[in-house]
């Protein structure tokens, strides 16, 4: 009865393309400015005076819902529930994962949120790198510019003003930007290694996300257990139900957010949804600047102005390019799909 009355109001939606994209816009842009927002929430503000700091544990919630909607997704649609790739190519892909989700949270506890998010834009850095070494791809000179172009303003960003998280000390904001390094890095090759491992198996986008975020499940329960936080963790969200209900939103949001993105990829393409993406980003930062209280310099705002700048002209130059040199032209913006979300996936959300 609810998949029914659900495909005819996206049936109705579908029927104006103007209602359609708007649809599609402010379905990314409001789940995965949710998504910023308790991030931050959860990393950096404490709960009733006791900070929270199990980052495994986030990992954690938020692959379990993931998993628990792509299986039902795949259970809808009628689709096969089987692994369509041998175990070790999703755990292959998970581990990876896991890493950069993890380097993204605990990046929190030592720098502020405009320089995590800043930090995202340069994705595609290590995408090119990783791209180059593992899938023999080739770049042209303009993708080349508008990297150095993020490069540069990154680096005006972090050296012209202050970027330590609030709670943190003064001398931690070098090991908060060596962990975006490390999540730059496992956060590229994830997507490259993904592309490249799944490349000759026929999956749905569901059923790759159920088994890898599976995998990356079990992964955090391990690390967990391992560093011997798994019962303070439990301790801390029964201790503090609201942020147990700021996880679970969190994660609800980045896996929504992760279907508004696949739809919007499979009608749209790429192009919108890269345009969407740093749209989503610039408004991340402004949110956290004026309801977490982190004031910019002159000189980081021309960083942050450079950054999206060159993003946006990297989207918007695609639109006069011929359809022919399409299929080249989506390889940075392909790879960028990969915060959020395939927010869920890799965190565009991810």
């Amino acid at each position: 009865m609810l998949l029914d009355l659900f495909d005819q109001l996206m049936q109705r939606i579908k029927a104006n393309d103007k209602v359609h994209v708007s649809f599609c816009v402010s379905g990314i842009i409001g789940c995965l400015v949710v998504y910023g927002i308790l991030q931050e929430r959860i990393m950096q503000e404490p709960f009733e005076g006791e900070q929270f700091k199990y980052s495994l544990l986030l990992v954690l919630c938020n692959r379990l819902v993931t998993v628990l909607v792509a299986g039902g997704m795949l259970v809808a649609g009628g689709q096969d529930l089987a692994p369509v790739a041998p175990p070790q190519a999703y755990a292959a892909v998970s581990v990876s994962n896991v890493v950069a989700t993890f380097c993204q949270y605990e990046a929190l506890k030592h720098v502020s949120f405009p320089v995590q998010t800043l930090g995202k834009c340069a994705k595609m850095i290590p995408v090119m790198i990783w791209g180059t070494v593992i899938m023999r791809k080739r770049y042209n000179t303009k993708d080349y510019g508008v990297a150095a172009l993020v490069t540069l303003g990154c680096s005006v960003f972090i050296m012209t003003g202050d970027v330590t998280s609030k709670h943190a000390g003064s001398n931690s904001s070098m090991f908060g930007v060596m962990l975006m390094v490390g999540y730059l890095a496992f956060d590229g090759f994830t997507s490259t290694f993904q592309d490249k491992l799944f490349k000759g198996y026929q999956m749905t986008i569901f059923n790759q996300i159920m088994y890898v975020q599976a995998f990356s499940a079990g992964f955090s329960t391990l690390g967990l257990i391992s560093a011997g936080q798994f019962g303070d963790a439990i301790s801390f969200v029964m201790r503090h139900p609201s942020a147990l209900g700021s996880i679970l939103t969190l994660s609800a949001a980045a896996t929504i957010g992760q279907l508004f993105i696949s739809h919007t990829i499979k009608t749209y393409g790429a192009l919108l949804f890269a345009t969407v993406m740093t749209t989503r980003q610039f408004i991340s930062i402004l949110l956290s600047c004026i309801l977490f209280a982190h004031p910019l310099s002159m000189g980081q705002w021309v960083g942050t102005v450079t950054v999206f700048g060159a993003l946006y002209y990297k989207t918007l130059s695609k639109k006069v390019e011929a359809p022919s040199a399409e299929s080249s032209a989506k390889t940075v913006p392909d790879a960028e799909a990969g915060e959020a979300e395939k927010a869920p996936l890799v965190d565009n959300q991810k």
